[in-house]
């Protein structure tokens, strides 16, 4: 029986697990058809529960005719114990009788074991944390070393990390594979995700975009042509010399809703992969043998993930966009802003990418702060679905500039320590000196907020997606590409780029009703590094560590992150002269260096996944890299005599 006759599995992704909490639990599916599922809990050492997920409970949403995505969301009137495991199924109804996740995802089933589960922590005392998932990149995945490190302690839940802390970059919308694409549009027909209009393209429809020749490592070729689009195409391909927006490597970027749908069920879950085949489209000869490279490697993807859907079916997971989730250098700054949302297309594939986000990302964060975004996308969809599978034009278009002007993507959650997400990419403070120039990644009014939020609080820890502490010298060079008008070669982005969003954090860290301690988790960058970080002149604290995971599946290359390393060690040295010079004055910044590095060496390079435990006032207590390639690299206290900074 083919792929295509071959009937379709009823659930395609998930669960998995998103906000859980004692009084409520929220988890994210999609099924091949409408499903009725009732949710078991079996907390060790109490009474099982049955829920049946009714319509307050359970809201379905069309995204094809064979996709449906299921948004659970129950609130319980008795509270899940804590710290005790609670094994969970969610059973379907069926002629035979009903079946559970060990009958139709036994993937997600670790050996030996009946059903999944998951820990409700006590307090925020662990956090697996990590960024930059990219699928074709060589190496192995953090996802499937964090599920090999669950397993290992199945039977002690107290060791369980409170959360999945997945930090940026889930999916790179920008830099896809061919032979990914390739699945993306055989998983598209598969299930009749929808259509939509493409106005101001080169080609007319979704459809026309699919079988176009260009459709495959030339998507740059359908932009548009006409004259009035001069700005548009500057800006994509000027300067910076990078095609499709400026991703570098973007000439297969994601365009439509349906194909950046299809980029998350293939990302998540091997269950889609049943149903499509990577045959090679027509090619020439270099692109024919840049296809049979990447198919290597995104098989070995697709192997690993079995592995990466039962970690999140396991953990509890919070997520938070960066750039690649939507397009490189989102965001940027204001010339980028305009030139990107100045033409309906271009305005379009960023929508897109952020309803899609929205749905698979954002509303499990926050269920409540989503309900209107929500209930926005779920009208459009249901629209499409009275509409043999098209979205309206001109109702999808009014949905995305609603959501492009959202507010609100940034998270926060009570407990010991208090945990807050920031959104380093909707509310930005733009350059007033240039629009070509880096904007900061918070404006004035979020950083306000953020202030107000994190007083009075003894601990804190803060996810931002760009690590707020970085390496002087890549800051640097950074620096030197945007004086030189060019930010978008080097990716200028970080804290220290914008003088008013620098200064206005470190006021937040000065305040005297500041929390004691911060910690702050990052990824971006596809290096791992920790910094300790005390205030001058303050006897009191506040202490801050910036620890920094990156990538999941992703990393920099070996030999120019070597020189990197080693350039920063000689150039800013405690007695550098240019180290006095750009001497971050009201900070003495200590590295930690990794235990398994060369002497010296303070970056730690290569895929998988950070963990760091905190003591009872919100301090690291270890903090470690669990590398993709099976072993742990620690980050242990650096020498106090020797601040660096």
């Amino acid at each position: 029986m083919s792929r295509d006759t071959a009937p379709l599995p009823e659930v395609l992704a998930g669960p998995i697990l998103r906000r859980l909490s004692a009084q409520r639990l929220v988890i994210w599916l999609v099924g091949s058809r409408p499903l009725a599922p009732s949710l078991m809990l079996h907390p060790v050492g109490h009474t099982p529960r049955r829920l049946v997920l009714n319509d307050s409970r359970l809201r379905r949403l069309p995204l094809g005719r064979h996709a449906f995505l299921h948004l659970i969301d129950v609130t319980l009137e008795t509270p899940l114990p804590r710290g005790v495991r609670i094994d969970y199924d969610l059973k379907l109804p069926g002629e035979a009788g009903a079946t559970g996740i060990a009958d139709w995802a036994p993937h997600l089933l670790h050996e030996g074991a009946a059903h999944p589960c998951f820990v409700l922590a006590e307090r925020h005392g662990r956090l697996l944390h990590g960024s930059c998932r990219r699928p074709h990149h060589k190496g192995p995945d953090g996802l499937v070393r964090a599920d090999a490190w669950l397993a290992e302690r199945r039977e002690a839940p107290e060791a369980w990390p409170a959360w999945l802390l997945m930090t940026g970059d889930q999916i790179y919308a920008d830099d896809v594979a061919g032979p990914m694409l390739v699945a993306i549009h055989a998983l598209i027909r598969r299930l009749g995700l929808v259509d939509e209009a493409l106005e101001g393209a080169t080609v007319a429809d979704s459809q026309a975009l699919y079988d176009d020749p260009a459709s495959y490592y030339r998507r740059e070729e359908l932009l548009p042509e006409a004259e009035s689009s001069e700005k548009v195409r500057k800006g994509f391909f000027g300067g910076a010399r990078k095609p499709v927006f400026t991703s570098a490597n973007a000439h297969n970027h994601l365009m439509s809703f349906a194909e950046v749908i299809a980029m998350y069920l293939l990302a998540w879950s091997p269950t889609p992969w049943r149903l499509v085949g990577m045959e090679a489209p027509a090619l020439d000869e270099a692109h024919a043998e840049r296809f049979r490279a990447e198919k290597a490697v995104i098989e070995r993807f697709a192997a690993g993930l079995p592995a990466a859907a039962r970690v999140m079916a396991h953990l509890p997971s919070l997520m938070i966009f960066d750039d690649h989730d939507i397009t490189d250098d989102w965001n940027l700054t204001a010339d980028w802003e305009s030139t990107a949302y100045g033409h309906p297309f271009s305005r379009r594939i960023i929508g897109n990418a952020l309803l899609a986000y929205l749905l698979c990302q954002g509303w499990g964060n926050d269920p409540d702060r989503l309900a209107a975004p929500l209930d926005d996308a779920a009208a459009l969809l249901e629209r499409a679905a009275d509409q043999e599978g098209w979205l309206p034009a001109g109702e999808q278009d009014a949905v995305l500039e609603r959501l492009l002007r959202f507010q609100g993507w940034e998270v926060e959650v009570e407990g010991d320590p208090k945990l807050v997400i920031l959104d380093t990419r909707t509310r930005r403070w733009r350059s007033e000196r240039s629009p070509t120039r880096p904007s900061g990644l918070m404006d004035w009014e979020a950083l306000s907020e953020l202030q107000q939020n994190v007083l009075g609080a003894q601990s804190v820890v803060i996810v931002s997606p760009a690590p707020m502490f970085g390496v002087k010298l890549i800051e640097t060079i950074q620096r030197l590409f945007t004086l030189a008008g060019r930010p978008l070669l080097v990716d200028a982005e970080n804290w220290m780029a914008h003088r008013g969003a620098a200064s206005v954090m470190m006021n937040i860290f000065r305040h005297s009703r500041t929390p004691g301690h911060y910690v702050i988790l990052s990824g971006d960058v596809h290096y791992s590094f920790a910094y300790d970080i005390h205030i001058r002149h303050r006897r009191e604290g506040p202490r801050l560590w910036q620890i920094t995971s990156s990538g999941v599946k992703n990393a920099f290359p070996d030999t120019l992150l070597d020189w990197f390393d080693r350039l920063n060690r000689w150039l800013y040295a405690p007695r550098s002269p240019l180290n006095w010079l750009t001497k971050r004055r009201r900070m003495v910044i200590s590295p930690r260096d990794p235990d398994r590095a060369k002497a010296g060496e303070r970056l730690w390079n290569g895929s998988g996944i950070g963990l760091v435990a905190l003591d009872d006032q919100g301090r690291p207590s270890d903090i470690r890299q669990l590398d993709a390639r099976g072993f742990d690299v620690s980050f242990p206290e650096p020498d106090q005599r020797s601040p660096r900074d």
